[in-house]
């Protein structure tokens, strides 16, 4: 079985930071985590440098990245967006769609199905996040309006029946029919999560005690505080904030979300509740210029500029052009969130969120080895993913 030592690090674990620790890994998992040095024996050994080691980066919400959008319908772009996201500290993700076609949803499932046991040199994928159909049409941002709809139970049964590995579904809760539809994925083992939506403080909190435990990109694409017949009504976002356990995710790319709502997600639903996600799509670690946000095939086109994916009319942002390295660089450096928690936020709280906390998130022996090393100012310096070096070209 082979094994890496990891020598001369900060080792961040669940309880402290360890100076010149070492971790030992023996095939996927973690054998050893603590004090040591880079004593002989036969490991494959990485010296760290004194840099961060942490957990793999854990992202929740992505499209896609370096060049290619899951909803491509082939392998290729499934095994090119989780490497370009390994090289920038993603260990971990859960392939996300776009509201669609039936059809488009359906080849994407066929082809997961041929990925997701598959050795490759990239991240791990966790699982399909369904984002829609089911939209609010005010708050659809750029989910093509072609397709949005209210949930039909007819439909989205015939959906569940034609993938077991989703994991995630995303939608607005005051639609009619969006309660039974939580209820039902949730009874699945499905996360129902609130997105896209128009929903007042009443209708959340429905959702949330039938199963909407999770609030999708919060601040985007979501209600504030609004008027009806002249009283205000707390939006869904202010919901967000009341209802304590209710967890949420949020694109800290610098553009979504400004210093200070950062601040005040951070300062309110603390690191415990708080995700980073990229919502990156096929930009991702590419150059500035045009796109398409969705399928390559049925995609709307879309332009890159100023580090973030607007729609062509620049009106309204079309998903970020993030990575990982650059949601924790900007908690850290924008925000003044200390490295830990920025940390804990791209890894153990959405490996909490969509359960998979038992075996990744931490560096804890036994867990899988999904570990990164970067600088003070996230640079990553080195991924391993299920105790493989992630290289920029070959299967490690």
């Amino acid at each position: 079985m082979k094994q890496i030592k990891i020598y001369n690090g900060k080792i961040l674990t669940p309880l402290r930071c360890i100076e010149n620790g070492q971790i030992i890994i023996e095939g996927e998992r973690i054998a050893y985590v603590g004090p040591g040095d880079a004593s002989p024996g036969d490991f494959e050994l990485i010296n760290a440098g004194g840099n961060f080691v942490t957990p793999g980066f854990i992202d929740i919400h992505t499209h896609g990245g370096g060049g290619f959008d899951f909803m491509d319908g082939t392998e290729e772009a499934f095994f090119g967006a989780a490497r370009a996201h390994a090289l920038h500290g993603t260990t971990s993700m859960t392939p996300t769609t776009l509201a669609s076609t039936n059809e488009e949803l359906e080849r994407t499932f066929a082809v997961y199905e041929k990925v997701k046991n598959a050795r490759h040199n990239g991240a791990d994928f966790l699982g399909l996040h369904l984002e829609g159909p089911y939209f609010s049409m005010e708050m659809r941002g750029a989910q093509d309006p072609r397709y949005i709809r209210d949930p039909e139970p007819s439909e989205y049964q015939s959906i569940l029946s034609r993938s077991g590995d989703i994991v995630r579904w995303s939608a607005a809760p005051e639609l009619p029919g969006a309660i039974a539809f939580g209820r039902t994925v949730r009874e699945r083992g499905i996360l129902p999560s609130i997105a896209h939506t128009d929903a007042i403080y009443e209708q959340v909190l429905a959702a949330y005690e039938n199963g909407f435990t999770h609030v999708t990109h919060l601040y985007s694409a979501m209600s504030g505080v609004k008027r009806i017949n002249a009283y205000r009504y707390a939006g869904a976002i202010e919901s967000a904030f009341l209802i304590d356990d209710m967890t949420v995710e949020i694109i800290a790319d610098g553009c979504h979300l400004p210093e200070s709502l950062l601040r005040l997600i951070y300062k309110i639903k603390g690191p415990g509740r708080t995700a980073l996600v990229t919502d990156s799509m096929r930009g991702a670690g590419m150059p500035e210029g045009e796109s398409i946000v969705g399928s390559i095939h049925n995609g709307q086109k879309v332009i890159i500029e100023d580090g973030v994916a607007k729609m062509q009319d620049r009106s309204v942002f079309a998903g970020s052009v993030a990575t990982a390295d650059r949601l924790v660089r900007t908690m850290v450096k924008t925000a003044g969130v200390s490295i830990a928690d920025a940390v804990q936020m791209m890894t153990s709280t959405p490996a909490m969120i969509i359960g998979v906390d038992k075996d990744r998130g931490s560096l804890v022996a036994g867990k899988r080895a999904d570990i990164v090393i970067f600088d003070e100012n996230i640079n990553i310096k080195a991924t391993i993913a299920g105790g493989r070096i992630v290289r920029k070209d070959g299967v490690a």
